[in-house]
């Protein structure tokens, strides 16, 4: 069996969102959200609104009622959220507010939610990658009946919380290993337990920083090569897919290849994610340093290990303070110098505690990894989606 299919707007009414004018006060401040991407997409409804507008501010744009899906389509494409109340929203976003007499809003929200890879794929390459209104409502998806809808929404509810519970295994897990790192050696700032100091230039044999070339928009294949984007390190967790495919002469490249055991430092991007560091455990070869990421290479394990010094430069308060080393041009992305970020003074343990506090990254890692991977939820939810969508559930 499988369900007829129908354009978005068959079913419902699609408003796309505008921001009121910033010159009128007047039109901030009051009780009606106001929505942009950055309230999409973590959960099944909107997150709490950073803006929100006035009764005169929501009389200049379209509101959009309780119910409706909400759907990025200029920048972050497919992201998704359910309004949990009336509220308007910026002009990035779609809202579809269903006839609810044809579309049970859930199960809108997770046929829209199916949508992303579709919308990705039909953007034009601009800067910014755009869908438009019409384009965007022309789109189909498909229309079982009014109950089987519900019986779906519902089975993809509780599909959808054991993976939620999943995720929420993985950040206590996380918040547990800054916890231990606080606890063996305490802020690396303030530096209670009295740990000698010393400067990074010291404990390093050299830092690379690689090349960034003319590259494919896509993510390479399995024979190609590929440069890593700033994106792959950001996170905090190395990404072995954030990369741009590199169809030029691999020499030109190949010195920057990244290993496992790399440390990776972002030397360049906004105030909030410059200084990002990642360590490297493990990654699939073929991947090659950006000149906007830095690799540590550490000169004597036996005086600092990479997976601690990876802890450290990760701490809240010695990120800040590398942070503040950034410099460049007013408008410019801030950026940090090779010569600034050798200066710094980092606390260097005995090695018998770091290599204590790697034994139990490494271990958080399998835990991880276990929870990621062995019940593989995100495969299964997605399998499961597909059956629901195709009436074969």
């Amino acid at each position: 069996m499988s369900w007829p299919m129908v354009a978005i707007k068959t079913v419902g009414k699609v408003t796309t969102g505008k921001t009121p004018s910033k010159k009128v006060d007047d039109y901030f401040g009051g009780d009606i959200p106001f929505v942009t991407p950055a309230e999409l997409g973590d959960s099944h409804y909107v997150k709490p609104s950073k803006q929100t507008l006035t009764e005169k501010g929501g009389a200049k744009i379209k509101l959009v009622s309780k119910n409706s899906v909400l759907v990025c389509c200029i920048g972050s494409l497919g992201k998704v959220a359910i309004a949990d109340r009336e509220l308007g929203t910026n002009q990035q976003i779609n809202a579809v507010t269903f006839d609810e007499t044809k579309v049970f809003p859930k199960y809108g929200y997770y046929a829209l939610k199916r949508l992303k890879p579709i919308l990705e794929s039909i953007a034009p390459s601009t800067t910014v990658a755009i869908v438009n209104k019409s384009t965007f409502e022309a789109l189909d998806i498909p229309l079982p009946p009014l109950e089987e809808q519900k019986r779906i929404a519902v089975i993809l509810d509780k599909a959808d919380a054991i993976r939620q519970k999943r995720k929420q295994a993985i950040e206590l897990a996380d918040e547990f290993l800054r916890s231990v790192f606080l606890d063996m050696f305490g802020d690396p700032v303030t530096n209670p337990k009295g740990w000698a100091k010393k400067e990074l230039n010291c404990l390093l044999r050299s830092i690379d920083s690689g090349k960034s070339l003319k590259c494919e928009s896509r993510v390479a294949k399995d024979s190609e090569w590929g440069i890593l984007k700033v994106s792959a390190v950001t996170s905090g967790k190395y990404k072995n897919n954030e990369n741009k495919a590199f169809l030029g002469d691999a020499r030109l490249i190949s010195k920057y290849e990244v290993k496992a055991g790399d440390l990776l430092f972002t030397r360049k991007n906004t105030h909030k994610l410059v200084a990002a560091v990642s360590y490297v455990f493990e990654t699939e070869g073929k991947k090659s340093l950006p000149d906007l990421i830095f690799r540590l290479n550490i000169k004597d394990e036996n005086e600092l290990s990479s997976v601690y010094l990876h802890g450290l430069l990760a701490c809240s308060s010695q990120r800040a303070e590398i942070q503040a080393l950034a410099g460049g041009a007013a408008g410019s992305m801030p950026n940090i110098s090779k010569a600034n970020l050798s200066k710094i003074l980092l606390p260097v343990p005995d090695i018998k505690s770091q290599k204590k506090y790697e034994e139990i990254v490494y271990k958080h890692r399998k835990l991880i990894k276990d929870l990621s991977f062995a019940p593989k939820y995100d495969s299964l939810f997605n399998a499961l989606s597909q059956k629901a969508f195709s009436g074969q559930l």
